[in-house]
């Protein structure tokens, strides 16, 4: 099997596995823990920034929130990178304060960017601060085209999403059964869980991604992680089967746990 030009140096290298057709490039690792999992991420996303910064001169990076992007933020705070050329956004949003146990923003800060040099006004949060949540996500998208610097119809591209699977198939702030799931020209939108809003990629931005990861890990993600990668199967059901970048590699990092129905 291919690594796809990806040199993992770490105790449990993992060997892409590519699975779908050649417009969209799909790598699947199964490695052999948590720990494992982080560290091919870290690796994933340094690497994946210095490729970006050759090429373009930045390095464009949305975040995912949960327990296993904290841990690879953890580990980011002790890398060396060229931070002064970042740019960092979030995928989606508990709709609370910035300063709320809840909020993705301030688990990103407190585990990792606080303690490295990334100019402040690279770092872009979604605002949660108008107490009306579409109105933030248009705020948002506003942000989001200033930043990339695209005007109406054109998409922006980010160089790496990263994502992770809920145990009912969600991904980002998709959830099964929701609205967002249909939405197709914004760039973020209101998604809906429990009644509780939350602000969101939409499944059209995220697809526009050069590279999408997913991190996957533990024994409560088997059966989700089945329905997102079999043959066929309900993306209204399992929202995370929406996710399908348009020509960007996507990676999918498992634990042994996580991927026992495979």
């Amino acid at each position: 099997m291919s690594r796809h030009g990806i040199n993992l140096h770490n105790d449990h290298q993992p060997e892409w596995n590519q699975c779908r057709e050649p417009e969209m490039s799909v790598h699947q690792s199964v490695l052999a823990d948590f720990a494992a999992v982080v560290s091919a991420a870290q690796t994933l996303v340094l690497e994946t920034a210095s490729r970006a910064i050759a090429e373009r001169g930045t390095f464009r990076l949305a975040l995912s929130g949960g327990s296993t992007p904290k841990a690879l933020y953890e580990q980011l705070a002790t890398s060396e990178a060229d931070w002064a050329n970042w740019q960092i956004f979030w995928g989606d949003e508990r709709y609370v304060p910035n300063d709320h146990p809840d909020s993705n923003e301030r688990m990103a800060r407190q585990a990792w960017l606080d303690q490295v040099p990334i100019p402040a006004e690279q770092i872009h949060p979604l605002p949660t601060q108008s107490a009306d949540p579409w109105q933030d996500a248009a705020i948002a998208e506003t942000d989001l085209r200033r930043a990339f610097q695209v005007q109406e119809p054109a998409w922006p591209v980010f160089d790496l999403v990263l994502l992770g699977l809920g145990d009912d198939g969600h991904t980002a702030s998709l959830f099964p059964g929701t609205a967002a799931l249909e939405e197709q020209s914004r760039l973020v939108t209101v998604g809906d869980r429990g009644g509780q809003p939350r602000l969101t990629f939409t499944a059209p931005l995220i697809n526009q991604a050069r590279t999408v990861v997913f991190l996957v890990s533990g024994a409560a993600k088997q059966e989700a992680l089945k329905r997102a990668l079999a043959a066929t199967g309900d993306s209204q059901q399992t929202p995370v089967r929406l996710i399908q970048p348009v020509t960007g590699q996507l990676y999918w990092l498992l634990d042994r746990d996580a991927a026992v129905l495979l």
